[in-house]
């Protein structure tokens, strides 16, 4: 086998994320802010994308979906994406399944058997399109709630049919992402990507540049993770001193300290826009109510 030797840096110009959310969140028209996106889908609810014209595959089972795979991969005509939307895998999942119950396995009609090759079949699939080459790839998910029988608390998780699929997702990205509805103090909702973990919600940024909540909009996102950050200044070398520079060899005067800037003196600098009305079809409040 030929080795392929490449470095970090070159391996992370594309960012594969999952998001998950409620029905009617704005999971799918998250699609509509991702760079040249493609759509594949095993769900007619595309009616909040009718004001844009982004190509979608169909699929309805697993073959559909490495059709649609094989096509992103080595048809020329896929060569403008740059993003592969799959929305939504619990629903390509439940297709799935219900293929695998339609047309048994070795004639094993057992309906524990159609959950396992099922399972069998998407992840591998994940996995394909999240290591497409030169795409970004974002992958909706439903919500699945749990609650603690002793401390009654709900914790949410991505759902997909049978014990394999859901729990398994979050392992599979760098970033995973809930994506919620927040309100301001004057009542005002607004919609949010939440990027770090509570004890509700899974969350996941590994590219440590994601404030802890984001505006829903992937291009922003997009960019903000894959950012170069400038590195820190290094200070320059102090040349070593001879007797005329130093006479009598008297201790040198050090350099006085700056006094660090406050968080007021450079809060505009680091202040970020408020997502346009448009990005997930609800309206914003005013920059300063949003906390983002």
């Amino acid at each position: 086998m030929a080795i392929r030797l490449t470095t970090t840096k070159e391996s992370s110009k594309y960012v594969k994320c999952l998001v998950i959310g409620r029905s009617g969140v704005g999971k799918t028209k998250l699609c509509s802010t991702a760079p040249s996106p493609v759509i594949i889908s095993a769900e007619k609810g595309l009616l909040s994308l009718q004001d844009f014209n982004i190509p979608v595959i169909e699929v309805s089972n697993h073959k559909d979906f490495e059709d649609a795979y094989n096509f992103i991969k080595d048809d020329p005509r896929a060569q403008g994406f740059k993003t592969v939307c799959v929305d939504s895998i619990s629903d390509i999942a439940e297709s799935c399944l219900a293929w695998f119950k339609e047309n048994p396995v070795d004639g094993n009609t057992h309906p524990q058997a159609a959950y396992g090759h099922m399972a069998d079949a998407i992840i591998p699939l994940i996995k394909k399109f999240r290591d497409l080459d030169n795409k970004h790839v974002y992958f909706t998910a439903k919500l699945k709630r749990m609650t603690d029988q002793y401390s009654g608390i709900d914790t949410f998780m991505p759902s997909a049919p049978g014990q394999i699929i859901g729990p398994s997702l979050p392992y599979l990205f760098d970033f995973m992402f809930p994506m919620r509805i927040g309100e301001t103090e004057n009542k005002v909702k607004y919609r949010y990507l939440q990027t770090q973990p509570d004890i509700q919600f899974e969350a996941k940024d590994r590219s440590g540049r994601l404030n802890d909540i984001e505006k829903p909009d992937l291009s922003h996102i997009f960019q903000k993770a894959l950012s170069v950050e400038k590195p820190p200044e290094q200070p320059s070398e102090t040349p070593s001193e001879t007797p005329s520079d130093n006479p009598g060899n008297q201790p040198k005067e050090q350099p006085k300290e700056q006094p660090a800037e406050t968080p007021e003196e450079n809060q505009e600098e680091n202040q970020e826009e408020a997502p346009e009305p448009d990005s997930v079809g609800e309206q914003y409040p005013a920059d300063d109510e949003i906390p983002f």
